[in-house]
């Protein structure tokens, strides 16, 4: 397949107009296909990497955490029809046997073109501080235990990329400097000073979850998280851009401390995005889906109801640059959680493509 005449773009830091060729085995390649049998005119169109979400709970009714091969299979294929072709199911804070279960449902989901793909996924709990949960639930929070995460790789094949955690909890800092290697290690639903946020960064922490939420905000006597998050050069950020977590003035914000090359855009979507307004589920708990705010019966807000395509133009309708927004959606997510072989166009990953209009509006998925 050639597709001929787009803006692509390019992890050196622009769009150019180019051709884009894949080859049979759905490759970015470095030449026209011999066999090539398909051309698509992308004139007057951006092209770009498909999008990654590393944090989203579910979409159209259900929920990672059911548990259920359809649900992921329904949550998948709403995610590829709107342009995110890579993504990490999250899950909540639940019992460690119920997790198992869970967990292993990955294993389940085919690889077909009508689903976007299990990147791995993100395990935001059950090693989290209670002051800091959200909307997760106490009662199931643990203190970081080796040997339980290594039970959970197990049942899931070892597909687990990110781990949420609190640093300042009781074994904490052991349990980042035994795994760190193996999984990123996300600090997040916490209230870490800065001090031992940055010890949890130099032990191999390189993530952060969700900036701003669920976490001591930037104060300038005590930066907590945020500040040592920015002050670590090879920490990612990643934060909800669906216009109700954070106002769009700290969004700017953030691309300014952190620099475009270390933002992550996500979702955080529960079962009730892509649904009509009600009352939903969250980890055992009521969610009220009102609009495009998501709320639990006192008011905090529970994960959001947008995906994460939507994030990317909020994004830049926010000011951020349409470059550093796309790279914010695809390239960085995927080097945060170590997944090499999608995020960008070049040559050798796997052609997940988007074609989208100068006004942002989804054309095409390939």
């Amino acid at each position: 397949m050639i597709i001929q005449n787009g803006l692509v773009f390019e992890e050196s830091g622009s769009f150019v107009k180019r051709d884009l060729y894949i080859d049979a085995d759905h490759k970015i390649a470095a030449a026209a296909p011999e066999d090539e049998h398909e051309r698509i005119d992308a004139e007057g169109l951006y092209v770009l990497p498909g999008l990654v979400d590393v944090h989203i709970h579910g979409a159209v009714g259900s929920d990672f955490c059911d548990g259920s091969k359809e649900g992921l299979c329904s949550i998948a294929a709403y995610l590829k029809a709107n342009g995110i072709t890579s993504f990490c199911p999250t899950s909540m804070t639940l019992p460690l046997e119920e997790l198992k279960q869970i967990f292993s449902s990955i294993l389940q989901v085919p690889a077909e073109r009508n689903y976007a793909s299990v990147a791995g996924i993100h395990m935001e709990g059950p090693f989290i501080a209670p002051a800091k949960k959200g909307a997760q639930k106490a009662s199931h929070i643990i203190a970081p235990n080796v040997d339980a995460f290594h039970a959970l790789q197990a049942s899931c094949d070892n597909r687990i990329r990110l781990i949420t955690l609190a640093p300042e909890e009781e074994g904490s800092m052991e349990f980042i400097r035994a795994v760190h290697e193996e999984v990123s290690i996300s600090l997040g639903h916490s209230q870490a000073d800065y001090e031992t946020a940055s010890q949890a960064y130099a032990a191999g922490a390189n993530h952060v979850t969700h900036l701003y939420n669920a976490m001591m905000p930037l104060h300038h006597r005590d930066p907590g998280i945020i500040g040592a998050a920015a002050d670590a050069p090879h920490v990612f950020a990643e934060i909800i851009c669906d216009g109700i977590h954070i106002h769009p003035s700290a969004i700017r914000a953030a691309f300014r401390l952190f620099g475009a090359e270390r933002m992550v855009l996500i979702s955080d979507a529960m079962r009730a995005t892509g649904m009509e307004d009600g009352c939903y589920d969250l980890g055992g708990q009521e969610v009220i889906k009102n609009g495009n705010r998501a709320t639990l019966a006192d008011g905090t807000l529970a994960g959001s109801v947008t995906n994460l395509f939507s994030c990317m133009k909020n994004a830049v309708s926010f000011g951020i640059p349409l470059y550093d927004a796309v790279r914010a959606a695809t390239l960085n997510p995927a080097r945060s959680i170590g997944a090499h072989t999608i995020g960008s166009l070049a040559v050798g990953k796997e052609a997940d493509v988007l074609l989208v209009d100068k006004e942002l509006n989804l054309v095409r998925v390939l």
